[in-house]
Parts: C-alpha cells; sequence; structure tokens
C-alpha cells in the first residue's frame, strides 16, 4: 500500500480504540493489529524509519496491502480481546509470521465445579491438546485440572493481557489459585477475597450456582459479545430487585455501569502512541537495550534487560525473564532465549543497538536470534576482566565510538539489575 493510497483514507480514520486491518488485493485479510488511536497508529506505518524501527516483515507486508479497513470499540480493552478473536479466526499470514502462536499468551477457563480463570503461554497450552493430558506447568497450577471449558486468544501483548485482567477481575471477580470451601469446614479467605478480586469461593459465601453466572459473563465479555452481556446483566438485576434481593441488584448495577465505563487508563499507558511526527520510535532518541543473564551454580537463571536512551537510563523499561529453555549453565543458550522472546514483543519499542555481556559467542546468539527474525540492529559485546570490570567492547568499530558511554551503563545496569533480581529470588526460595 502506497502513502497515496493512506492519503486519501486518513482524514476518515478516528481518533479512537479499535482493530485495524491491512488488506490485499483481493480483499484477503494480511495483518490484524489494535491501538488506542487507530488515526496514530495506522499514520506510523508510513513513517520513513520504517525498516529501522518495525523490521523488514510489516514492510513486506506493507507492499503486499492494497487498503486498510477499521472496527471501532469502546475501549481499549476491548479491542484487546476483539483482536485475539480475529487472529483466532482468521489467521492472518502477517501475524502468525511475526510471531510463533506458541509464544502467545491465552486465557483459559478450567472445566471443575468453580472454573479457574488461568493465564497460560501457547506452549504450554499447545503441549496439553497434543499429549491429551496437561503439560507439567499447568499441572503445576492445579493438580485437579482435566479439561478446558474455554479458551480465549492468542493475545499478542502479554503486557497489556495481565493489565487487562487486572481491570476484568475488578468487575467480575473470579478464582484462580485458592481451594473451595469444603462443607462442614471452617475456611479461611484467600488474599485475593480479602481485597475482592475473588467472590468467596474458598470461604463458602458463593455457590457453584451463582459462580456459574460470573463464568457465564467472562465467557460472554472474551467472546467480544458486549451487549449480550449488558442485556443478561440487565435482566439478572431486574429479577433481583423484583425478589427484593437489594444487595444483589446493586452489585449488578455496579458491574453494569463498570461494563458502560470501563477504566482502562493501565491499557492506554501501556500502549504505544505515535508521536506527532509519525513513526514508532522518536527519531531524536537512541534506544540501547542490554542483557545479563544470572545464576547460582547454574541454576534459578533469570535474564534481564535494561534500556538506555541518550544518556538516561529508563528504569520503567527494565525487563527480567525466568529462563525456561535452555539447560543450568548454558549462557549463551539464555541469552538466545531471552532474545527470542523479548523481540517477539513487536508493540515494545525496537532497540537502535544491542549489548550483550561477553565477546564473540554472545555477539554470534545474538546475530543468529535477529537473522531469525529478519531484523537488523547492531550487537556489541563487553569483554569484562577477572573482576567482572570492563576492559574492552567488541563489535563495529564506528558504533563503539559514537556510544561508548552509552553502551557501558546500559551493561553496568544489566549486571547490577540481574544480581539484584537473582538475589532477591534466592531469598524467596
Amino acid at each position: 500500500m502506497t502513502l497515496a493510497d493512506y492519503n486519501k483514507k486518513k482524514e476518515k480514520i478516528p481518533d479512537t480504540p479499535g482493530v485495524y486491518f491491512f488488506l490485499g488485493p483481493k480483499k484477503e485479510l494480511l495483518y490484524i493489529g489494535k491501538a488506542t488511536s487507530l488515526r496514530d497508529r495506522l499514520r506510523s506505518y508510513f513513517s520513513p524509519d520504517l525498516m529501522e524501527t518495525r523490521g523488514p516483515l510489516l514492510v513486506e507486508m506493507l507492499a503486499q496491502a492494497a487498503s486498510i479497513d477499521w472496527r471501532q470499540t469502546d475501549s481499549v480493552l476491548e479491542a484487546l480481546i476483539l483482536e485475539a478473536q480475529l487472529i483466532k479466526t482468521h489467521k492472518p499470514k502477517h501475524n502468525t509470521m511475526s510471531k510463533d502462536d506458541k509464544s502467545f499468551n491465552y486465557v483459559v477457563i478450567t472445566r471443575e465445579d468453580f472454573p479457574r480463570l488461568l493465564l497460560v503461554r501457547g506452549k504450554d497450552l499447545s503441549r496439553s491438546n497434543e499429549s491429551g493430558i496437561l503439560s507439567e506447568k499447568l499441572k503445576a497450577k492445579s493438580t485437579k485440572l482435566k479439561a478446558f471449558r474455554a479458551v480465549f486468544g492468542p493475545f499478542p501483548h502479554g503486557m497489556q493481557l495481565k493489565d487487562a485482567l487486572k481491570i476484568i477481575r475488578k468487575i467480575f471477580p473470579y478464582r484462580d489459585k485458592c481451594e473451595p470451601c469444603v462443607a462442614g469446614k471452617r475456611c479461611k479467605p484467600c488474599f485475593n477475597r480479602q481485597i475482592g478480586l475473588c467472590p468467596g469461593v474458598c470461604s463458602g459465601e458463593i455457590g457453584k450456582r451463582e459462580y456459574a453466572r460470573t463464568i457465564r459473563h467472562l465467557i460472554l465479555f472474551f467472546e467480544g459479545k458486549k451487549k449480550a452481556l449488558l442485556r443478561a446483566l440487565t435482566a439478572e438485576m431486574k429479577a433481583a430487585a423484583k425478589a427484593e434481593k437489594f444487595e444483589e441488584a446493586a452489585r449488578l448495577r455496579r458491574q453494569l455501569f463498570s461494563l458502560q465505563h470501563i477504566q482502562d487508563v493501565s491499557l492506554i499507558k501501556s500502549e504505544y502512541r505515535v508521536p506527532a511526527s509519525g513513526g514508532h520510535t522518536d527519531s531524536g532518541r537512541y534506544r540501547v537495550e542490554a542483557y545479563d543473564v544470572a545464576h547460582w551454580g547454574g541454576e534459578a537463571a533469570i535474564g534481564v534487560m535494561t534500556v538506555v536512551e541518550n544518556g538516561v537510563a529508563r528504569t520503567a523499561e527494565y525487563r527480567t525473564f525466568k529462563i525456561r529453555e535452555a539447560s543450568a549453565g548454558d549462557d549463551v543458550g539464555a541469552l538466545r532465549e531471552i532474545l527470542s522472546r523479548r523481540l517477539a514483543h513487536n508493540e515494545w519499542q525496537m532497540p537502535r543497538l544491542i549489548v550483550v555481556d561477553g565477546s564473540r559467542a554472545q555477539i554470534n546468539a545474538a546475530q543468529i536470534v535477529l537473522r531469525e527474525l529478519e531484523m537488523k540492529s547492531p550487537v556489541v559485546g563487553v569483554v569484562k576482566n577477572e573482576k567482572h570490570q570492563p576492559r574492552g567492547i567488541s563489535g563495529d568499530k564506528d558504533t563503539i565510538r559514537a556510544r561508548e558511554q552509552d553502551i557501558l551503563l546500559a551493561n553496568a545496569e544489566a549486571h547490577r539489575f540481574a544480581i539484584g533480581k537473582h538475589r532477591r529470588a534466592r531469598r524467596v526460595v
């Protein structure tokens, strides 16, 4: 799709949340995305630095696209859910190319007397489906899980999904970890019950029938059937009032109000807002990301990412990764795993420069991951002495000369952050 084609439609694009579509010459769906502002997000695809900021896969998709379309939603939360629903239904080529389904997140509702709502990685869900039994990770969540009543996703934006579930749980409190109260026993409310996020399954305050209604409400919401959900809640509220169950009617009225006035400020903050000039990054900012791995004798390994922009450490954007695949003591394998998972987050701002802790082996590992994803970004490695102090930087000399201070700061921050996180993790263990 050309800039001229986009310009013909841009005045009609609303400045509202919603889901957008890139369509091929035969109106086939190439890509589905969601946005806080449809106008800002679609404008970002026609920035001159798209290759640098978003990578070759999106550039290729744009070259194949013939037109764009969109669907408005009442909130960012509903856009997030609609996006997942449409990706699952249509499986657009460029959504699946940009990220393997197994790295997406899914929301599952279990088949139990008091169902749980859980956040599950596609990898664990796939293993359970292929084998017919639950993966070890899902077994760890519950020894009583036998099957799923409903599965929703894939959700490409993991961090936003976690924020979304916090919002949803305030409207419809649900069970995730606690055990149901056994009749005749004195049951203690879980922490989530004490703060209003569990309806009282653990304390015996809610029965199976009443809780089943909550599950039906959640399913309607995740299916994108908001109108049907509002009708159901309205009917239940009127029935409760007629039966003089005024507390129940008031609770349902609060849920109706919350659904009609969704407070999703946290999602708006975490959604990338395109600057007035367009593009995924502010061209005046040079983003350096550094990576490090910490472990104790090869065990309990974690990886971290730190961010420095123009000499300033952006601590709010630091991230931690629990090593899942790499074997104990395999720092190079752990680095590959961290980078693969990080770069799968195409909703995060992409780095201009990647810094690894080490020399040729670590640089090669990072470059392999970038090649596999068809992404281009220079990689440098900080070489340390026996006291773990920098003694040199390996990589492109011009890049090192221009960004030496940022490289060293990002690397130092990665080491500090990794050690701090690992010490806290060991204390917990």
